[in-house]
């Protein structure tokens, strides 16, 4: 039953991409952008020298490509944290924000189709 869930939520999202509602995001910078999303919102933005040493995800090379293609579509920006300017953080934008939303949406949606 509980797969089923999942898969109802894995199915409405690929029927949003699939309509442009969201942008299509490989799993590299899907991960990636939750990575950073997670890490904002427990208040420990990452640095991008941090999400460069993230082995787990991708190689430095793949994770600097796709943390450019982020900030093209909008979806994270880096920040500067008081007078310190060599340090650069990334946050989530607002585009972000909109992005994950539609995933909540989606996936409220997929749990009450099983009532």
């Amino acid at each position: 039953m509980d797969s089923q869930i999942y898969l109802r939520f894995l199915t409405l999202l690929q029927t949003i991409e699939g309509k442009g509602e969201i942008p299509a995001l490989d799993l590299d910078a899907k991960k990636l952008l939750e990575t950073i999303a997670v890490r904002n919102e427990q208040g420990k933005p990452l640095t991008v020298t941090d999400a460069m040493g993230m082995a787990h995800i991708a190689s430095p090379a793949t994770i600097h490509r796709k943390l450019d293609l982020l900030r093209e579509m909008g979806m994270i920006d880096t920040q500067f944290e008081g007078t310190n300017r060599r340090t650069k953080f990334l946050v989530p934008t607002p585009q972000a924000a909109q992005y994950f939303q539609t995933h909540s949406k989606a996936m409220n949606q997929a749990l009450a189709q099983t009532s």
